[in-house]
């Protein structure tokens, strides 16, 4: 279900004179299992840079905001499981009510994982939709391939038995100054775009495709940032009516400006034009019945509510990256036909949403 993604609002961070959803990435682990590494290595920020960034939210958890100057994922990391006089008791709630998603992360070469078990056990009976993925660092400390196997396959069974369910998992290497285990943090982010596609948009790698794409690139955090304003937007009953199109209209003329095409009423017409009438049609349905669904007690107030804002995100940056593919296009001389932009949609949409849940 689509609510899964962001059925909490708690965690929302002021942006200017907006309040803001940010989707977050919860990191649980020990300390040196690699949680600050992870961060930079998913970043591709600095250490220094991200443990200036990093800033207090309870008594014994932080939280970094990234990207720093316009923030669309938050990163919670607690202090590390184990340590002498802690007991995680309250930063396991705290943390649990904001979050979207946990990563659990172990040392391969750490055997003794008994006190992260038993957090994931308490989290996992707490809330049984909790997403969670099990993160497995120091690759490179395990030389041997059969033993490798032994610690991947010991740790795996022992953290999801205490999460009662098996959980997507990755090994990967975190050592520092050397390369980035790149074929481990794509398999990180391909479970964090399945889990939470609103920060796996935002950290997956861009790959080499055709000048297309790559132009693309260069505006997507501006039709992401859009997106979370959308989310947050379709929270509230009715407000969404008003302020999800608003939202969209203004990315279309960010877009405009950014592509140098000015969007007027005959650049929006040829879009919507090109996009296909049954596409608005549905749209304006769908719009339509989520709003009236948020206006019925105690359903429209929590899960119609959070199915709201997850499509309002999910259509804003399909329709965003649409319509520069359109603009592209339309700037080379070569407008796309309805089918092509229907595609871009429709795989956007899939990407940005959770259908597959």
């Amino acid at each position: 279900m689509l609510n899964r993604i962001f059925r909490r609002s708690r965690s929302t961070p002021a942006t200017g004179a907006e309040e803001r959803v940010l989707p977050v990435v919860w990191l649980l682990g020990k300390t040196g299992a690699g949680k600050s590494s992870l961060v930079c290595a998913l970043t591709e920020q600095s250490g220094a840079a991200i443990g200036d960034g990093f800033r207090p939210c309870t008594r014994s958890a932080h939280s970094y905001d990234f990207p720093p100057d316009q923030p669309l994922v938050r990163f919670l990391d607690t202090r590390g499981l184990g340590e002498a006089g802690y007991d995680p008791a309250e930063d396991l709630e705290a943390c649990r009510d904001r979050s979207h998603v946990l990563l659990v992360v172990c040392r391969l070469d750490d055997p003794v994982q008994g006190m992260v078990a038993d957090a994931v056990s308490d989290i996992a009976r707490s809330d049984s939709r909790m997403r969670a993925i099990l993160v497995l660092t120091g690759k490179d400390l395990v030389p041997d391939p059969e033993a490798l196997e032994r610690a991947e396959r010991t740790l795996a069974a022992r953290v999801e038995r205490a999460a009662g369910r098996e959980l997507p998992r990755v090994a990967l290497s975190l050592a520092p100054g050397e390369a980035s285990d790149t074929e481990g943090l794509d398999t990180l982010r391909q479970h964090l775009l399945d889990a939470l596609p609103a920060a796996g948009l935002l950290l997956e790698k861009s790959r080499a495709g055709d000048a297309e794409q790559r132009e693309f690139q260069k505006h997507k955090r501006c039709v992401l940032s859009y997106a979370g304003v959308a989310l947050t937007s379709d929270l509230a009953p009715v407000v969404g009516l008003v302020a999800v199109p608003a939202t969209q209209l203004k990315m279309l003329h960010e877009l405009g400006l950014r592509y140098g095409v000015k969007w007027d009423r005959k650049v929006a017409a040829a879009f919507l034009s090109t996009m296909g009438l049954s596409v608005g049609a549905r749209y304006a349905t769908n719009f339509g019945l989520r709003e009236l669904a948020k206006l019925i007690p105690v359903y429209g107030q929590t899960v119609g509510a959070a199915t709201a804002g997850a499509i309002s995100f999910a259509t804003t940056y399909a329709l965003g990256r649409a319509a520069a593919y359109f603009l592209y296009r339309s700037a080379q001389g070569s407008a796309p036909s309805e089918e092509e932009l229907r595609a871009v949609y429709q795989r956007a949409f899939r990407r940005s949403s959770d259908e597959a849940d």
